[in-house]
């Protein structure tokens, strides 16, 4: 069981990519938009959530939260790996990210109160220079604006842990270093 006492708030996602048809087509990694209100609301996160005391290891968790949040099966998920650590700069969470290669649904089954959509994004156009940004923004718990970090995708900024969990990820899927 995972340690309730523990002061740091866990956290877990997963962090799925696919190729469509195999190992010719694009590869692919699905991110959710989250519903808006909340400390995260209407951003752009991987599927995952808080660890739950039912959950025996912090994967349980990622594996939890991606069924409930975006309906896919954890058999439908190989992990590939363990990434590092990644903490929230604003709500005190540590989030152990898990890259799993899936074996999508046919649909998504999103869970309404906490995700607004499913993003399925091609690797190749995040790795763009066009896709990445900077931006001035201020947060209530900063005296000072940050420079904060981005990815474009859609009308949509990728930014915050999910971009520190993606970023240094990036460059190795992006020449199939897990040969995908």
């Amino acid at each position: 069981m995972i340690d309730s006492t523990n002061p740091v708030l866990d956290a877990a996602v997963l962090v799925p990519v696919y190729r469509e048809d195999g190992g010719d087509s694009p590869l692919n990694i699905v991110l959710v938009r989250r519903t808006e209100g909340g400390p995260h609301g209407g951003q752009i996160a991987f599927p995952g959530g808080k660890c739950a005391p039912e959950d025996d290891t912090k994967l349980d968790t990622a594996l939890r939260e991606t069924h409930e949040e975006i309906g896919l099966e954890p058999e439908s998920v190989d992990i590939l790996e363990e990434l590092p650590a990644v903490d929230t700069v604003t709500t005190g969470f540590l989030i152990h990210p898990y890259l799993g290669r899936i074996m999508p649904p046919s649909t998504w089954r999103t869970e309404p109160r906490e995700i607004a959509e499913v993003l399925v994004v091609d690797v190749a156009d995040l790795v763009r220079p066009e896709a990445q940004g900077r931006e001035l923004r201020r947060f209530p718990e900063w005296p000072d604006p940050l420079e904060i970090p981005f990815y474009r995708i859609g009308p949509h900024k990728l930014w915050g842990a999910t971009y520190r969990i993606l970023h240094p990820l990036l460059p190795v899927l992006a020449t199939n270093g897990y040969d995908l």
